[in-house]
């Protein structure tokens, strides 16, 4: 991977994005910001998903009154999540005439696109900018494909037409995103605002589209990038669409903070778009989040349905366990565990693995090994397979803390 282009740190309340740390993931709520408890509830969800920053709506006056109180419960939660505030059309009234919501807050989003036209436009934006400033927090100039600048957009079409070879429509629309995002940064910069207290994005909800805006704009600014495939719609669709786009373009080093924009199912939690995130980054090897489990898709050997049974357990396991372990332990975050379901790949897998059992496929001796670090250490079988091969999983992490704990005291 090469080495990410963004040279600008930003400091949002405990997280830094961008100058080389590692990516951050990110979420945003679904409830209606003024009701404050329900909001840090879901705040509270996200952040023990896994989020590292969470956005929430802004979009009214009642939302803007309830931003302290929803600080305030997250901080009696013991939860210090950097809040960002989501603001369209009417940020600069909101955050003039409710001071405490613009002190609460830890990030402002600003969409160009959104902020007024005409001379409004410049004189709306600038009043976010001096919040900003007031207040000491940073910005995240956010364009996106559906609400972009049509004034950056009209011209950059006039200037097209003039042009003797000119471009097709989706490279001015694509250009017009990067120009506004990059001319609205530097608009922030003139009026005052420090260079790292700037993050830009620039979201559009097509895979290909999405990968060639962000590299334009990785070429353009030095900024820290917020990657995101905007509307990237439900289940298998949004999560596949995501985890291309953004797996091209941290492969590529483009790309500081993340989000993958899901849409829940209904009654569903928000909290699968987190782990969508992490593990999109654990898959690229970016940044560890919890032990992996590897296993076997079956076929005609493993016409049992054991070693899936224990793959899912022990996924669960390793899901719950991690927090605990994260205390102490934080490298099991780098585990990997291989439930394998028959001798083709199963010994191979699980010596490949820190830990492995190769369960028994149709026709094989009910008997299944479990290797620790490549070497055969014991062989399960029975009722208590399950929770034995738990307790070894344990073990070696206990071992992991034990070395952490003697190295640190050398």
């Amino acid at each position: 991977m090469l080495p990410r282009r963004s040279t600008i740190p930003v400091r949002v309340r405990n997280v830094t994005v961008g100058g080389g740390h590692p990516v951050v993931v990110q979420s945003m709520t679904n409830t209606d910001t003024a009701d404050a408890a329900g909001t840090a509830q879901q705040v509270l969800d996200l952040f023990r998903a896994g989020s590292e920053i969470v956005r929430i709506t802004v979009n009214n006056k009642e939302a803007a009154a309830a931003v302290p109180e929803l600080r305030a419960r997250l901080d009696d939660a013991g939860a210090d999540v950097p809040l960002c505030g989501d603001f369209h059309y009417n940020g600069h009234v909101l955050l003039r005439a409710f001071p405490d919501c613009a002190d609460a807050l830890d990030k402002y989003r600003i969409n160009p696109g959104n902020v007024g036209k005409g001379p409004q436009h410049d004189q709306n934006f600038a009043t976010m900018i001096e919040c900003a400033k007031d207040h000491q927090k940073p910005v995240r100039i956010g364009v996106n494909a559906g609400s972009l600048d049509q004034a950056v957009l009209a011209r950059l079409m006039d200037q097209n037409a003039a042009a003797g070879s000119p471009k097709t429509a989706e490279q001015i629309l694509l250009d017009a995103m990067v120009t506004s995002a990059v001319e609205s940064a530097e608009a922030a910069v003139g009026l005052g605002l420090p260079e790292d207290r700037i993050v830009i994005s620039c979201k559009i909800s097509k895979v290909q589209q999405l990968i060639a805006v962000y590299r334009q704009l990785a070429d353009t600014t030095r900024h820290a990038l917020h990657l995101g495939l905007t509307e990237a719609g439900m289940g298998a669709k949004g999560i596949v669409a995501s985890t291309a786009a953004l797996g091209v373009l941290l492969q590529e080093g483009i790309g500081d903070t993340i989000r993958v924009s899901l849409t829940p199912r209904p009654g569903e939690p928000r909290t699968e778009e987190v782990r969508v995130a992490q593990q999109i980054l654990q898959s690229m090897d970016i940044r560890p989040f919890l032990p992996q489990v590897t296993a076997c898709p079956g076929c005609g050997r493993t016409t049992s349905t054991l070693f899936q049974e224990l793959a899912q357990d022990i996924e669960k396991f390793l899901a719950a366990r991690m927090p605990v372990w994260k205390a102490h332990t934080p490298q099991a975050a780098e585990l990997q565990v291989a439930v394998m379901g028959c001798v083709v790949n199963g010994p191979g897998e699980s010596k490949a693995a820190h830990i492995g059992i190769s369960l028994p496929g149709t026709g094989e001796a009910p008997r299944a090994p479990v290797y620790v670090d490549g070497e055969h250490v014991t062989t399960l079988q029975g009722p208590e397979m399950a929770r034995e091969f738990q307790q070894i999983i344990e073990d070696y992490v206990a071992r992991m803390g034990e070395g952490s704990a003697a190295a640190s005291s050398r």
